[in-house]
């Protein structure tokens, strides 16, 4: 049960953090209607959906690309952290295109800048539900 519970506050999280990246940021956006309950309709589940992606990508693919990008990250101070980062991202909206979920990163300066801001949105909603165990 608890361990469900984890999963939907991530899941919600997770989304809630891209959907204020697609609002903050031009070149990171849904396919659809941009105003009202059609908006609401048409991208609340492909939001979960991405969500999703993101998670997979980044707990499968992210840790392969992170233990080979070892030189790289200890060189750079861990600065190359934020290029895996903004690459997952845009790996994750290759693959939504791929299943047909209308999710776009236009670029690799939007994806950096999208995945700081999911980074940092997950942090503070992380910071505001803690687990009560």
């Amino acid at each position: 049960m608890l361990g469900d519970v984890r999963f939907v506050t991530w899941l919600l999280t997770t989304a809630a953090a891209v959907a204020v990246a697609t609002w903050l940021i031009d070149g990171i956006y849904f396919t659809g209607p941009t105003a009202g309950q059609e908006e609401i309709r048409h991208k609340l589940l492909p939001l979960l959906l991405v969500a999703l992606i993101l998670g997979f990508v980044s707990s499968f693919v992210r840790p392969v690309v992170t233990f080979f990008s070892i030189p790289f990250i200890v060189f750079t101070l861990g600065l190359f952290l934020l290029v895996i980062n903004a690459l997952m991202l845009m790996l994750t909206a290759w693959i939504a295109g791929g299943v047909g979920i209308g999710f776009h990163v236009e670029g690799f300066w939007n994806a950096l800048w999208g995945s700081i801001v999911i980074t940092l949105v997950n942090w503070g909603t992380a910071s505001l539900v803690k687990d009560r165990d």
